[in-house]
């Protein structure tokens, strides 16, 4: 898992998902026990953490955080 992501899981546990790494290295999302959105481990594409970025928004996610 690379900086930003580790920073995205991060902020994903502090406002109530439940993030958990998979056996083959994807992070898994979801919150009250539904499913949002997984993560890859190594995105090689920007459009795939954009795609997964907009999932986790609409189940209420707010990046960046505000201070």
């Amino acid at each position: 898992m690379d900086k930003e992501m580790r920073k995205i899981a991060k902020a994903l546990e502090r406002q109530g998902f439940d993030v958990r790494v998979t056996k083959r290295g994807h992070i898994s999302v979801s919150k009250n026990g539904r499913f949002v959105v997984v993560f890859a481990g190594t995105p090689s594409d920007w459009r795939s953490m954009r795609n997964a970025l907009a999932a986790a928004r609409r189940a209420g996610f707010t990046w960046p955080e505000k201070r």
